[in-house]
């Protein structure tokens, strides 16, 4: 069975900066608390895991960076980028930008 996360809706309409130590709702915190799991739980399976952008206050590039960019730093870009699958309406753009902080 296929996964989601709402950011929005499952951590925070107003994400953070990279660090807890930053203040509240970091990137770090997602990746630890929500992200991390989640994937965790479809990585070995033929199951995606759904990651919608919208309706939050924006978000910091560190945030992006620290979450989506230390998940494929971990578990490697390829396996990261086959498994997650980014939805954003509102946002499109913030896709490719997450993308880049995998690829780097």
């Amino acid at each position: 069975m296929n996964l989601e996360i709402n950011i929005a809706l499952d951590f925070s309409e107003t994400p953070g900066a990279r660090y807890k130590t930053d203040g509240d709702f970091s990137g770090e915190d997602f990746f630890e608390k929500i992200l991390e799991p989640k994937f965790l739980k479809i990585k070995d399976t033929k199951n995606v895991l759904f990651v919608n952008l919208d309706n939050t206050a924006g978000y910091a590039t560190s945030f992006l960076d620290e979450a989506f960019g230390g998940l494929a730093r971990k578990y490697g870009k390829e396996l990261v980028l086959q498994k997650i699958n980014f939805v954003s309406i509102e946002e499109p753009y913030l896709i490719e930008e997450i993308k880049s902080y995998m690829n780097e």
